[in-house]
């Protein structure tokens, strides 16, 4: 049994079968055979073997003559250890005595090896390791022939471990097929961790090195609560995590009924209550969980698996399912936010940027591709006459920038005016807080706009200077720090002023702990995923305004991320230990 640790971005624990993908990209069953059919399966290694080490000697005669002996001698020495009687020898062992089937043995001892050759930290024996994966794949090629699944089309219940996933990879992601993911990169607030919110499955990321020392088919355990992957766990761990599962399953029961009560504080403050989403079905997940509206629309999931971009039709489709499932709650839709991270734009293909964090992304894009942006925003404003329809412009760093972007919406109700196209001519329209030359000038931007909509995910990163996707850079970012909080403070003081509203849309709404600071701090309305959406109701409804007033003031005075996230966890433990535990 080994234990992984990394950051959980998705609760729940799942136990299952590992799928690897990036390197092995099979479905290897972890299958127990009979003893009288040991030899047939010992039959089937060496029937591999022997074709394995036949197609490296007919590679290393192809290359040879192509680019020289030298580089066809790497598949001879490939050949050469597939044929080598100890490793055969090492599998059998674990056909004969262990009754494993010929794909899972031959992926445990490839995979043994070569973590042995990467522990010696010299490179040219860590180099050889890459070797040792290309025969595996060599070997499982010509034991499972063309049977692969495709991680969009697969018949079994899997965990997925991967060095990393797109956003585009992970919301193909099958919730009924796959119970949870884990992956070596990645951080709390990439676009791949919103995504597994999303979905609602289970999901730790920049866990660090790990792929090497599974193979699939192995029992893992994911624990999304806590930030662990259990590899290969002994008895006593599965029946505690068995037990945990069980556990969590009652608190989210108990949870779900107070669906139908109001966000409200004990001293009998409001708190709407709204939902993030990604795809036009997530809607329902907001009703179910007894949503106030939805205060994040994300549209890039538009883009996904595109080669085209898409229609003004295709865009008022989507809006128009979501309006349809809210009924009457408001829905504010935030233009695209493609670039960095997320999804990229098709129809004018941009260059790879250096750093694209900093480079051409968001509004900056959609201010360069006017046709892209003037046709999403005929879409929500044709929306904006079923249903109560807000827009808002993401990224926004200077007020230039949303001047511009609120003379092209001025432009595009002309258009509609003259067309005889109904909407609503008074779209309250808004702007995210996510840039901190944005929060330094709220005061500025507050007269433009109808509300703000703080960012915390870029807001975080662009403050500390921390690679939100970076697992390198993981414990600098933080929510908790006190930079983040005074920039935070200082835009609910602006918003307040000019009398607009403002809410938290970033991954900080739906964590627990923070849930407090930010209504002592200010603010009247949080926008979270669906999922997370009772348990800081749950909270709202334990907590009075002067106290939560209290804490904010305490963590004021405070000097590090690591004295605010302590005080505020203890501090959370007391109204919901389960959370926090």
């Amino acid at each position: 049994m080994e234990i992984k640790r990394g950051i959980p971005v998705s609760p729940g624990v799942a136990i299952g079968s590992a799928l690897v993908l990036d390197t092995e990209l099979f479905r290897i069953p972890h299958r127990s055979i009979e003893d009288h059919s040991v030899e047939e399966e010992v039959a089937r290694l060496r029937e591999a073997l022997a074709a394995a080490a036949a197609e490296a000697r007919q590679h290393q005669q192809a290359i040879s003559e192509k680019l020289g002996r030298q580089y066809g001698a790497i598949f001879g020495a490939h050949a050469l250890m597939i044929e080598d009687a100890t490793l055969a020898g090492e599998i059998e062992g674990l056909i004969r005595e262990q009754g494993h089937a010929a794909e899972y043995a031959v992926s445990r001892v490839m995979r043994r090896h070569a973590k042995a050759l990467e522990s010696l930290n010299q490179g040219n024996f860590a180099g050889r390791a890459s070797d040792l994966f290309d025969m595996e794949k060599r070997i499982l090629r010509k034991l499972l022939g063309h049977r692969r699944e495709q991680i969009q089309h697969l018949t079994q219940p899997v965990i997925v471990l991967a060095h990393d996933l797109t956003p585009s990879e992970t919301a193909a992601l099958d919730p009924t097929k796959v119970f949870a993911f884990a992956t070596e990169a990645g951080g709390r607030a990439s676009h791949t961790a919103i995504m597994a919110g999303a979905l609602e499955i289970p999901a730790v990321v920049g866990l660090g090195r790990f792929v090497i020392d599974v193979s699939g088919g192995d029992q893992v355990i994911v624990d999304g609560n806590r930030g662990v992957l259990i590899l290969n766990p002994d008895e006593e761990t599965l029946e505690r995590y068995e037990r945990t599962r069980s556990s969590f399953r009652t608190f989210e029961t108990q949870l779900g009924e107070l669906r139908d009560l109001p966000a409200e504080t004990r001293d009998g403050v409001r708190i709407p209550l709204l939902g993030n989403i990604e795809f036009p079905q997530e809607a329902v997940h907001c009703t179910e969980r007894g949503a106030d509206g939805v205060g994040l629309y994300r549209t890039e999931f538009l883009y996904l698996g595109k080669q085209t971009d898409p229609t003004e039709s295709e865009h008022l489709d989507a809006y128009l399912t979501v309006l349809r499932a809210l009924g009457t709650k408001p829905v504010v839709i935030r233009t695209l936010d493609l670039g960095a991270d997320k999804f990229s734009i098709s129809s004018e293909p941009v260059a790879e940027e250096r750093n694209p964090f900093l480079g051409l992304r968001s509004v900056r894009l959609c201010l360069r591709n006017l046709t892209l942006f003037k046709t999403q925003m005929r879409a929500i404003l044709r929306a904006s006459a079923f249903g109560d329809v807000r827009i808002m412009f993401p990224m926004v760093s200077t007020l230039l920038e949303l001047r511009q972007c609120k003379m092209i919406l001025a432009e595009v109700k002309e258009d509609l005016e003259e067309e005889g196209i109904a909407f609503n001519r008074k779209l309250p329209v808004g702007t995210m807080i996510e840039v901190p030359a944005a929060a330094v000038m709220a005061e500025f931007l507050a007269r433009e706009v109808n509300f703000f909509s703080i960012g915390t995910n870029d807001l975080i990163q662009y403050t500390l200077a921390a690679d939100r996707t970076n697992e390198a850079v993981a414990s600098l970012y933080s929510a908790g720090d006190p930079a983040v909080i005074r920039l935070i403070e200082q835009v609910i003081k602006a918003a307040a002023k000019y009398n607009i509203g403002v809410n938290v849309c970033g991954e900080m709404s739906g964590e627990p702990i923070y849930t407090m600071l930010l209504l002592g701090l200010g603010l009247r309305q949080l926008s979270v995923t669906p999922h997370n959406i009772p348990e800081i109701k749950k909270i709202i409804r334990s907590v009075s305004i002067p106290e939560s007033v209290q804490i904010a003031q305490e963590v004021l005075l405070m000097e590090t991320a690591r004295d605010v996230n302590n005080y505020l966890r203890e501090q959370t433990r007391r109204i919901l230990p389960e959370v926090v535990s």
